[in-house]
């Protein structure tokens, strides 16, 4: 098993429906840097854990990552959290759950949740990292134990959708924003396309960072 994969933990890709505020359009196919955005997260899911698995909706998602099992909600029209219960309960153990239009997150910043949740004494049943988003942590790029079926399903029965709404009845950890930096910009890590203003940042972002291990090499290389 290559170095870091994490045995019996899943990789999740949590497709969301058309996107409004894109003209309906499915964002993950979109390309950054000449890569669809959801083959970038695929990757990345791909060094830490031992098998991926596709949550999504759409009739013509079967294509999308061949040889990928793609599965339904299991409770469809729940949102974010409905993805995250169906990722769960189709995973049948943990997951790693990456939005499907965050084209930067990395293969270091998902294997320091999953080191975060080996460690953890007692096991947590969700590894958040922080950010400096509206609820400030990222549940779209986060670990979840199989722990979380039952609140989550509780949840989504009382009609509640907040995606952190159940974090209360579960151990969480919170990875601090000073760890995460240590890795990358965090701002840069959990950039989403949700608009086409969005995906030129997105590009402007890839060409720097290509700009920048371009130095590195030249650098090492001198």
């Amino acid at each position: 098993m290559p170095s870091g994969v994490q045995s019996g933990l899943a990789g999740v890709v949590l497709a969301g429906g058309r996107a409004s505020r894109y003209g309906e359009q499915a964002k993950g196919l979109l390309r950054v840097g000449g890569e669809r955005i959801i083959d970038r997260v695929a990757a990345s899911l791909r060094g830490v854990t031992t098998e991926l698995l596709l949550i999504a909706n759409d009739p013509t998602a079967q294509t999308w990552l061949p040889g990928v099992p793609t599965v339904a909600d299991v409770r469809p029209g729940f949102g974010s959290l409905g993805g995250i219960y169906s990722a769960l309960v189709q995973a049948q153990g943990p997951a790693l759950v990456v939005a499907w239009d965050m084209p930067f997150v990395s293969r270091e910043l998902l294997l320091e949740l999953a080191r975060q949740a080996a460690s953890g004494q007692p096991p947590p049943d969700v590894v958040v990292p922080e950010s400096s988003s509206h609820r400030g942590v990222e549940p779209l790029c986060a670990y979840y134990g199989p722990a979380c079926v039952g609140p989550i399903g509780r949840q989504l029965d009382a009609g509640d959708l907040r995606v952190i709404g159940f974090y209360e009845s579960v151990r969480v950890v919170r990875v601090p924003v000073e760890a995460i930096r240590r890795i990358g910009d965090p701002d840069i890590l959990f950039h989403n396309v949700n608009t086409p203003d969005d995906l030129v940042v997105a590009e402007r972002l890839d060409g720097s960072s290509r700009d920048a291990a371009t130095s590195d090499r030249s650098r090492q290389e001198a």
